[in-house]
């Protein structure tokens, strides 16, 4: 496995190459690099080797880290290594494993080490990212929903769920058994975060998945009927604009 630090202050970049060598010897770091400058033409070169993993600074002596990813779209995960926390969200939009406050902790380290194993396993470089992106994508997944029964609150598996519906101004998580909750999660939102493969938004209040799915009715006009479990209050008819979508996502 090669590792590439990028890390303006030199102390902090030994100290981080000795906590990989202490999660394992093998781990070849292959350059440490201080500033965004540097990292572009170390990248521009014809034989730069490429690193499996990069732990990043954000502030670096020239411009953010941020600026090596966006000019050079990488699809290298990363785990970025700051003292600021106001980052966050953005490093999140990136190819990020994790995101570590200085000083790193050497527990931490190991842990999202690890969370990079589990997501990419590398085999030969010229399908390694794209087995990244595939399983990067899975994992970013909710694979629970946390919601408020009265005063208690209770857990859903998205195994649980027929279909996300939007009604009076409210969304609506409804489950097989026929239950539902309500959550504060925009339809956009929920399409983030749940398996496009699983889950469809057929119009602009209802979002279903596929096995909830019993029956589908072409009507004349062009009108097209989704019957799932358990029974919506509405009828569920597929948008036309989005019924072209509709028919390719069932037969995939």
């Amino acid at each position: 496995m090669k590792v590439l630090i990028i890390e303006d202050e030199g102390q902090t970049a030994e100290r981080l190459e000795n906590l990989v060598h202490k999660y394992d010897k093998t781990i070849r770091v292959i350059d440490k690099i201080p500033s965004v400058q540097k990292t572009l033409a170390y990248f521009a070169k014809d034989d730069a080797e490429l690193p499996d993993l990069i732990f990043m600074d954000i502030h670096l002596e020239d411009d953010l880290g941020f600026r090596i990813l966006e000019e050079l779209k990488l699809t290298i995960p990363v785990i970025f290594t700051t003292a600021f926390n106001e980052y966050a969200l953005r490093a999140f939009k990136t190819f990020s494993i994790d995101y570590l406050l200085k000083p790193i902790d050497y527990q931490e380290l190991s842990d999202a080490i690890d969370k990079f194993k589990s997501i990419v396993k590398p085999t030969l470089a010229t399908d390694r990212f794209d087995q990244f992106l595939e399983n990067y994508r899975q994992s970013t997944y909710k694979d629970r929903f946390m919601v408020t029964a009265g005063t208690r609150l209770q857990s859903i598996s998205v195994a649980q769920i027929a279909y996300f519906s939007y009604e009076r101004k409210t969304t609506l998580v409804n489950t097989a058994d026929g239950k539902f909750y309500s959550l504060d999660y925009s339809l956009e939102k929920l399409l983030e975060m749940v398996d496009p493969r699983q889950f469809f938004r057929v119009n602009r209040t209802y979002v279903v998945s596929m096995p909830a799915i019993r029956s589908i009715n072409q009507h004349p006009m062009g009108k097209m009927v989704v019957e799932i479990e358990p029974n919506p209050r509405n009828e569920v008819c597929v948008s036309i604009d989005r019924i072209t979508a509709f028919k390719e996502w069932l037969g995939k």
